[in-house]
C-alpha cells in the first residue's frame, strides 16, 4: 500500500483544522451520554466532517477545576500531544458554535464492541504514550472508554477536560507498564517538548491563553519528573 507523502499528510490536517475551524455548521445533534452537554457537529468546509463539540456554558461546575475551563484543556490537551508528535488526540479546535464557544474535535469512527484488554495486549506501544501522556498532564479521567480504536488499527485518546490541574488528580485504567523503564524514543519526544514549554514562543504561547501559570509550570514539573525518574509510575 502506498503511503501518502509527509506533505500530502500535512496538508489534510490544515484541511481538517480550517474545516473544524471555519467550516459551516449544518446540523447540531445532542449526545445524551456523560455529565456536560455535548454534542454532534455536522461542518461543511474544505473537508466535510462530523465533530463533537462541548459548549464552556453546558459545562457542569465543579469544585476541583476552574468553571468555565474544560473546553480549554481539551484544545491545550491536542496541542500537547502534538508538540509531542503523538497523534492519539484527534485534531481539536476552539470555535463559536450553536451554543456559544466550546471545543470541537473530530469526530473518529471507531469500533464500538472491542475489549479494552484487547486495545492493550494488541496495541501496546500506543497505549505507552497515552499512558505517559496522562501522567504529565495530569489526567484525571481516562476510562477505558476513552480509548477507541478505528478500523485501521490506530487507537485514539479523547476526553481530555479534565487535565493539568496544579494537584495530583491521575485516575486512570491503564495501569499495565508500571516499572517499565521510558523507552529512548518517549524521553526524546519529553525533552523537545520542554524545549518548547520553556522558550516561550509558539506552543507556551498558545498554553498561556488556555492554561494558568501554575499549571504550565506543573506540566513542566511532572514532565521533568518523567525524565528523571526514568520510568511509569506503578500504583504505590
Amino acid at each position: 500500500m502506498l503511503r501518502p507523502r509527509r506533505s500530502d499528510a500535512t496538508r489534510s490536517l490544515r484541511e481538517l483544522i480550517h474545516s473544524l475551524r471555519k467550516g459551516e455548521i449544518t446540523g447540531c445533534q445532542p449526545i445524551p451520554y456523560g455529565s456536560n452537554y455535548t454534542f454532534l457537529l455536522r461542518v461543511q468546509g474544505r473537508s466535510n466532517v462530523l465533530g463533537i463539540y462541548k459548549p464552556r456554558d453546558g459545562e457542569i461546575p465543579l469544585w476541583d477545576f476552574p468553571s468555565g475551563t474544560l473546553y480549554l484543556r481539551e484544545y491545550a490537551s491536542y496541542l500537547v500531544a502534538s508538540a509531542l508528535n503523538w497523534t492519539f488526540v484527534p485534531p481539536t479546535v476552539i470555535r463559536d458554535g450553536p451554543y456559544g464557544i466550546g471545543s470541537l474535535q473530530l469526530f473518529v469512527e471507531h469500533e464500538t464492541q472491542v475489549n479494552p484488554l484487547t486495545v492493550l495486549d494488541r496495541h501496546p506501544d500506543d497505549l505507552r504514550r497515552i499512558c505517559l501522556f496522562d501522567w504529565i498532564a495530569n489526567n484525571a479521567d481516562r476510562k477505558p472508554g476513552h480509548c477507541l480504536l478505528d478500523s485501521e488499527g490506530q487507537v485514539w485518546g479523547i476526553d481530555h477536560g479534565l487535565t493539568f490541574n496544579t494537584h495530583p488528580k491521575l485516575r486512570t485504567w491503564i495501569w499495565a507498564f508500571g516499572g517499565e523503564s521510558l523507552l529512548a524514543e518517549h524521553c526524546v519526544d519529553l525533552e523537545r517538548l520542554l524545549r518548547q514549554l520553556r522558550n516561550r514562543r509558539v506552543l507556551r504561547k498558545a498554553l498561556s491563553g488556555l492554561l494558568s501559570e501554575e499549571e504550565i509550570h506543573a506540566l513542566i514539573f511532572r514532565t521533568r519528573m518523567m525524565l528523571s525518574i526514568g520510568q511509569f509510575p506503578g500504583l504505590e
